[in-house]
């Protein structure tokens, strides 16, 4: 973050932040651009960072209807890990989390990322077997994990409940010790910050309302702040993308659905890990501030609201207090919702599609925010050069056509730590 005096902080709290220095610029439209990329989110941001640093595009527009962190990328519980067990998933997110171990350090900015690990305990004798195979995949890939018995799962997070009337007795975990957590509107205000510093135009509440094609050829996006000429288009809008796919006949297999995340009061420090529940939904994790943040799972219907309902809520609540029975007294402050983009086989959709000069980054399921960084290297790499990168080269349209699906959790939509 660019340097302030101790001076210039006391004037700027005095004065309501009057004379903070904008961390990008707010710049006129072009006519237009070489890509334009739809969606301000995290991925967006990211895919303009890497046009610019790794392949010298720098006439890009970023378009966000509302404004740089609102959307799924500063709605979600930050979670980073790599402990998947598929070939294509595998690869990818462990290159993610070797970008996300450096990514301060890149953008010049601090992210907040802590790798304070995280568990996923077993609740019986072959789920703790099934993490054996898992960990023994992410081994053979070069990436951490362990598999705890009981005890060593009791000496790392003695408040679970280890009694012998507990709902869901522990059998033991399976631990990635680099996993961890970065500040969700850190990562949207470092990529923004970074990619306008190469040029790149990040223009916000402006919404795309239609397509500007030539012949099958899309040459332009409409917008509620005029017509945009583009050389290549990418979409990168998280859960909306079946709503732009519409406007241009495109059938998607994607659905959208809410999922909520919930915070505590603030307590002392109590988890120091990432704790997943290996049979409920459920994972929480501690905050700088002290409140836990409360993870579960989708809501049951198709959505595209950002707020979620006291029914989700309680289910949280149940498995939380059935993991961990001594929170069961704690205030929740406030819960929100992010809109996920669902597909069949629980992984994305990051390729070129059948319209000539329109790339589609979507799909993402609950992997949106840890694959931020390689979903940006990989997406910039494709609308490059107009071929998928190697790591996504499995994250194609076609696969649902032909059949060969990346079924990481084998249940679509209602996956759970896929």
């Amino acid at each position: 973050m660019r340097g302030y005096s101790a001076f210039s902080i006391l004037r700027n709290g005095l004065t309501g932040g009057k004379y903070w220095r904008r961390a990008w610029r707010a710049p006129d439209i072009k006519p237009t651009y070489d890509v334009v990329i739809v969606g301000g989110g995290g991925h967006g941001l990211a895919t303009a960072f890497y046009l610019a640093e790794n392949h010298g595009i720098r006439n890009v527009a970023v378009l966000e209807k509302g404004y740089i962190g609102g959307g799924n990328v500063g709605r979600n519980t930050t979670v980073i890990r790599s402990n998947y067990r598929l070939d294509g998933n595998t690869q990818f997110y462990e290159f993610s989390m070797k970008l996300w171990e450096d990514l301060s350090r890149a953008l010049n900015f601090n992210v907040m990322f802590s790798q304070r690990g995280m568990l996923i305990t077993a609740h019986s004798a072959d789920q703790l077997d099934s993490f054996g195979r898992r960990a023994n995949i992410m081994r053979l890939n070069g990436i951490d994990a362990e598999i705890l018995d009981r005890d060593e799962v009791r000496r790392l997070v003695p408040y679970l409940d280890f009694s012998e009337t507990a709902r869901f007795p522990i059998h033991g975990a399976i631990f990635q010790g680099r996993a961890g957590t970065a500040r969700h509107d850190a990562v949207a205000w470092g990529y923004a910050r970074a990619a306008d510093a190469f040029g790149v135009d990040i223009i916000q509440g402006c919404e795309v309302t239609g397509f500007v094609r030539d012949g099958e050829r899309i040459i332009g996006v409409e917008t509620t702040r005029g017509r945009i000429g583009a050389g290549k288009v990418g979409l990168a809008v998280a859960g909306h993308t079946s709503v732009l796919g519409r406007m241009l006949g495109l059938e998607l297999p994607i659905e959208s659905h809410v999922l909520q995340a919930l915070v505590t009061e603030p307590i002392k420090p109590l988890v120091h890990q990432i704790v997943a529940h290996g049979i409920d939904h459920f994972y929480v994790s501690q905050s700088d501030k002290g409140g836990l943040v409360l993870g579960g799972g989708l809501d049951g219907y198709n959505s595209y609201a950002q707020r979620g309902n006291l029914g989700m809520v309680r289910e949280v609540a149940e498995a939380a207090v059935a993991l961990m029975p001594s929170i069961s007294r704690l205030r929740i402050l406030r819960h929100w919702g992010g809109v996920m983009d669902m597909t069949p086989d629980g992984s994305p959709i990051v390729c070129p599609t059948p319209i000539e000069g329109l790339y589609l980054n979507g799909g993402w399921c609950y992997g949106g925010f840890k694959a931020t960084p390689a979903s940006g290297w990989c997406f910039a790499h494709t609308l490059a050069t107009g071929a998928p990168h190697p790591l996504v080269a499995a994250y194609n349209l076609d696969r649902f056509r032909t059949g060969y699906t990346l079924d990481e959790a084998g249940v679509g939509p209602f996956a759970w730590l896929q």
